[in-house]
């Protein structure tokens, strides 16, 4: 696939990197900065070319008339909506993809095309909000005390959850085919297990051990009883504290403040107030998120969750480490920087360590892959991926559609977790059969089988 992204950014760099590692894949990056493009293209196989995104020359020369995607990733949403609409006018480029954060866009009606520009409107098929996108997925730790990650399938019917496996748990030290005696009722399935950053293909006699990884589906009602057999459960979370008011603690702030206690502290005293006046519940502090005394004051040994949300890798980091050496029982910090993922999660100094970029490239993969992928998550850095394949065709025509579990050749290190038919979730098993229509859950620990997984669920010629 011919990929054109725009901008050379956090995201866009980290969107191309993860996207020139699979093959098949031809990436063309473009930015006005002729260092950091040098720079990645020292780094990863893609070809650069300088100039602003949104010129139809810089775009011509970038290839806009073969791409077959066009993903806008630049700081300015201006730049990202014009150069996707003359991709769409000048090159006919099929499908475009644009970062849009401003509310009032996204709001604007008639703003965007529904039928590819016919309309009249601006000619995006898919818009996505990074720091919405960031957001939700922290919104979503919040509510689910204990887990790493927390990822969504089948609008919301079948949650993907990762957990660590602490001394105590009822499974730790059992083989898994033990979870069904445990969990009377309750179906769920072990997915993938990562023992000291390596991954296990989960067996009936696979014996889960203290401090492993464990990623398992469930239906959304099941999470916590399963999460119960794997760790003691976390206190439900009353109390929560966000360091930083920009885009994302502000959305994280009104998304919460219905439920939780939340506080959120911000040092720039014109947005403190602005912040107060838009929010209706959340208490809002001028300060230093990194400030002992201030935490002190407000019971930071109290609080359930610190989140230091900030555009300052370095402060998210060290007002987190002092939020939890004061007594916080939980502590997230937004990292942009991978090496500093890696750091703080390899040491234990933050509970959590979220990665936007992540985050946003899983936001964009399920527009990416071929064939019918309805979603896809980007997890383990970009080593690992969850998919939500819809099964096509019939037995003739289909790799999958009538077979068996057992009887499916999946990519090596690929399990399929579950399988939502109707609307009803039906965890996978040996004998589960699929069936036309169906999503199918997916998980893979090698990224490099993607287009295994994709060919599979292809159906061939004959089918209409």
């Amino acid at each position: 696939m011919k990929i054109l992204i725009l901008g050379a950014g956090q995201v866009g760099a980290s969107v191309a990197y993860n996207l020139a590692g699979e093959t098949g894949n031809d990436i063309t990056l473009v930015d006005t900065r002729a260092d950091v493009l040098a720079d990645l293209q020292d780094r990863i196989d893609i070809r650069t070319v300088c100039g602003h995104a949104a010129h139809p020359g810089v775009l011509a020369a970038a290839g806009a008339a073969d791409a077959d995607l066009l993903i806008a990733l630049t700081s300015s949403d201006e730049v990202n909506m014009i150069a996707c609409l003359i991709a769409d006018r000048l090159h006919r480029t099929p499908k475009k993809i644009a970062r849009v954060r401003g509310a009032d866009y996204a709001s604007a009606e008639g703003l965007f095309s529904t039928n590819g520009g016919k309309d009249g409107g601006l000619p995006i098929d898919v818009r996505i909000a990074p720091e919405q996108l960031v957001t939700e997925h922290v919104q979503r730790l919040i509510e689910n005390p204990g887990a790493l990650q927390v990822l969504d399938f089948a609008e919301g019917l079948v949650r993907l959850v990762g957990v660590r496996a602490y001394h105590g748990g009822n499974l730790v030290g059992h083989a898994l085919l033990d979870l069904p005696r445990h969990m009377p009722g309750i179906d769920a399935r072990v997915a993938a297990i990562f023992r000291q950053g390596n991954p296990i293909i989960p067996e009936g006699d696979t014996v889960i051990e203290v401090d492993d990884e464990v990623f398992f589906v469930t239906a959304k009602r099941n999470i916590r009883a399963v999460m119960a057999e794997l760790r003691k459960l976390d206190k439900p979370v009353k109390r929560v504290m966000l360091a930083g008011g920009g885009n994302i603690g502000r959305r994280l702030a009104k998304a919460l403040e219905e439920r939780f206690q939340v506080k959120l502290i911000e040092r720039n005293p014109d947005c403190a107030r602005r912040i107060a006046e838009e929010l209706g519940r959340t208490i809002v502090l001028l300060g230093d998120a990194a400030d002992e005394e201030l935490l002190l004051e407000e019971n930071i040994e109290h609080t359930d969750v610190f989140c230091a949300v900030t555009n300052d890798d370095e402060a998210n980091i060290l007002s987190a480490m002092l939020a939890k050496r004061l007594g916080a029982r939980k502590v997230m910090a937004l990292i942009n920087r991978p090496a500093y993922v890696d750091l703080v999660e390899a040491s234990g100094t933050v509970d959590v360590a979220i990665s936007p970029q992540q985050t946003t490239i899983s936001g964009l993969l399920a527009y990416i892959r071929r064939g019918d992928v309805a979603r896809v998550h980007s997890l383990r850095r970009g080593a690992a991926e969850a998919i939500e394949a819809v099964a096509h065709g019939d037995r003739n025509t289909s790799k999958v559609v009538g077979r068996c579990v057992e009887e499916i050749r999946l990519p090596p290190g690929t399990t399929i977790g579950a399988v939502v038919r109707d609307n009803e979730v039906i965890i996978a098993h040996h004998d589960t059969l699929i069936q036309a229509e169906d999503h199918v859950i997916l998980f893979l620990v090698d990224k490099r089988r993607v287009k295994d997984v994709e060919n599979l669920f292809r159906v061939s010629a004959t089918f209409l």
